[in-house]
């Protein structure tokens, strides 16, 4: 058992470092569109270049800054969550201990494990740490490593923040005749990163992955610069 419980936490680890990867791309990937679709519609409108460095640096600031909040919203509900069922575990522990015993047994047969080896199993686990085992076995949840919600809520600011710097800075730093190109050009290579590496961390096919995310980047920034041109012949 100390060899199956060494691997399952290599395998816990390497599955949360993987989720807080795919969580940095995709919030990167955010603040490349919605930047790039923000900082495009006002060039579409007009050419000067303080008008555009307002527009992504709020754009930037409100959008790093919803989604650090949404994400430690989310995060700490989630962690509420398994506080609460954590709670009620050493509460039934404590109740109904034979039970909780025998209840753990079933969960490690269904398992694989026959039902000696199971038994003998959930009893050891049960005297070296009863809370800790019926957490992982049955609720899935490590008490040692309850999620952050300001581990989280820092992740999403700062990984935003990285993408939406590539497209307010494309926009704003070339000459006024290049801006436009230089900006969907930058964009759409970092969008053709950011979906071949969500697609690599997902164990999916990069292909279809960056032809997509580079499509919707494409579309948005047509459309954002489609409304900002209407705006300006409009006289807006």
């Amino acid at each position: 058992m100390t060899e199956s419980t060494h691997d399952e936490a290599h395998a816990g680890a390497l599955g949360e470092r993987l989720n807080w990867l795919r969580a940095a791309v995709l919030g990167a990937n955010d603040g490349i569109v919605s930047t790039a679709g923000l900082v495009v519609g006002v060039a579409g409108a007009t050419d000067d270049r303080p008008a555009l460095i307002t527009a992504g640096l709020a754009g930037l600031l409100a959008g790093s800054m919803s989604m650090a909040a949404g994400e430690y919203v989310s995060v700490s509900t989630q962690r509420d969550s398994e506080k609460a069922a954590l709670a009620q575990e050493k509460r039934e522990l404590r109740e109904r201990p034979e039970a909780e015993l025998a209840e753990l047994t079933e969960l490690l047969e269904r398992r694989g494990l026959s039902r000696d080896v199971a038994g003998n199993a959930a009893v050891q686990l049960t005297e070296r740490d009863a809370l800790k085992a019926h957490a992982r076995v049955e609720l899935g949840i490590d008490p040692d490593a309850l999620t952050n919600p300001w581990h989280a809520a820092w992740a999403s600011f700062l990984a935003f923040t990285a993408g939406a710097l590539l497209p307010l800075l494309a926009m704003v730093l070339p000459p006024a005749g290049l801006r436009l190109a230089v900006t969907v050009a930058s964009v759409l290579a970092a969008l053709a990163l950011t979906g071949w590496s969500s697609a690599r961390l997902g164990g999916a096919a990069p292909a279809r992955a960056v032809l997509r995310n580079m499509a919707g980047g494409a579309l948005a920034m047509g459309v954002t610069y489609a409304a900002g041109s209407l705006l300006d012949v409009a006289g807006v």
